[in-house]
């Protein structure tokens, strides 16, 4: 045995007696969970010059990052014994699309996934730094197909791919910033679960939505560090903020602002409906007929030939066109979502990002195109979304193979 495969069955027995301690402790109690930390290495999580071999695979955090210019910001991933708190916390079943605050590296995120692999998974996370880090970590995984992370701030959450059955937050969050994530939520049965209170103490605490009722449940008093919520502007968020273009988040006339709705929310604490509830709303596998089967493939089909266009198109105002067309058909793909694990939250906010890229090619039209800087940044803009729309397509031929070929 040479010294790498020693170093390998050191780490496979300290993760043993881990686990080991945290199901005698009666902390670690899904199975599920169990084969998940045995499947994903913490140490892939890590940068080289960060693992500490006396730490990895005890219960403690362990630090990824670290910013040499300001030695307050570091980021660590949360001890194995809450990790286990959190992720058992959001009673996670295969079908849950998951939201995930603040990217811990990517760790919980493969974790989770292991128990929700027909769900989708998209991180929030406020370092773009953090976020690339976080990218290379699951495509050098292969956990990119089923794992997306944004560069955005994470307490606005995501409320354009809602509603979410299940939404993590991996950092202290003050109880008035969650009224627009408990609105995310599925009502049937959609569940939060977030360290809340004040810098320096909170209670981790499960909530769980019922139609327009929320049910609260306090778990246990931990002390974690503020989600970091200051979106660093690097040049991809300078091409994709649209703020910087005017565009408001206000509601229409006739509508309730989002202020006001937010205000309508109400939690009843309570220690046992969540289990109650949580039984009831589990989702139900449904039988799949070929007259469904060749909608869905009918559907699909439809929007890789939008998507296509869309490519080729330089005319603006149809290239608008063309993506309201291809999101009124995600949108009636959506009841299909389970039934079929397609991929709709990933191409909805690829979508977004396209028509983000169009929002900014009409600024730069606008622009004095004689300035060779103008034109360099036009040409650049063109090549991201003809990246994007390259991505969307492969998702879109996966979930065209998958769907023939499930039944």
């Amino acid at each position: 045995m040479d010294r790498n495969d020693r170093f390998k069955e050191k780490l496979k027995l300290k993760k043993k007696r881990l686990l080991d301690s945290l199901i005698l402790n009666e902390i670690l109690k899904d199975k599920r969970l169990i084969k998940a930390f045995m499947d994903v290495p913490l140490e892939k999580f890590i940068p080289d010059k960060f693992i500490n071999i006396v730490k990895l695979y005890e219960d403690v955090p362990n630090l990824f990052y670290y910013d040499e210019l300001n030695p307050n910001n570091y980021r660590t991933i949360s001890a194995p014994h809450m990790i286990t708190i959190m992720l058992q916390g959001l009673s996670l079943t295969e079908n849950d699309d998951l939201l995930i605050l603040g990217a811990k590296s990517g760790y919980i995120a493969a974790l989770a996934h292991k128990l929700a692999p027909k769900g989708e998974i998209i991180i929030l996370e406020a370092n773009s730094e953090i976020a690339k880090f976080t990218s290379e970590n699951l495509k050098r995984l292969k956990l990119n197909d089923n794992i997306s992370i944004i560069v955005k701030n994470p307490l606005n959450g995501m409320s354009e791919l809602s509603p979410w059955q299940k939404i993590l937050v991996t950092g202290a969050i003050e109880q008035s910033k969650i009224n627009p994530l408990l609105n995310q939520l599925d009502e049937n049965g959609g569940v939060l679960f977030a360290p809340i209170g004040q810098e320096f103490i909170q209670i981790y605490t499960q909530i769980l939505r019922q139609n327009n009722e929320y049910f609260g449940r306090k778990k246990l008093q931990v002390k974690f560090s503020p989600l970091i919520t200051k979106v660093e502007l690097d040049d991809l968020e300078l091409i994709t903020d649209l703020d910087d273009f005017g565009i408001s988040d206000e509601a229409p006339k006739g509508k309730e602002t989002v202020s006001q709705i937010l205000k309508k929310i109400n939690i009843k604490y309570t220690s046992d409906i969540l289990e109650d509830i949580n039984s009831e709303s589990s989702f139900k596998i449904e039988s799949i007929d070929k007259e469904q089967q060749k909608l869905v493939i009918t559907y699909l089909v439809s929007i890789e030939l939008l998507i296509t266009k869309l490519k080729k198109e330089n005319n603006i105002d149809k290239c608008f066109n063309y993506i309201e067309s291809i999101e009124t058909k995600l949108e009636d793909l959506k009841k299909y979502k389970k039934l079929f694990q397609i991929k709709i939250k990933r191409m909805q906010n690829i979508l977004n990002q396209i028509r983000s890229f169009n929002i900014v090619r009409i600024e730069l039209e606008k622009k004095d195109l004689s300035n060779s800087e103008m034109i360099d940044k036009k040409i650049e803009i063109i090549n991201k979304q003809i990246e994007q729309i390259n991505d969307f397509l492969e998702i879109l031929k996966d979930d065209i193979q998958r769907v023939k070929t499930l039944y």
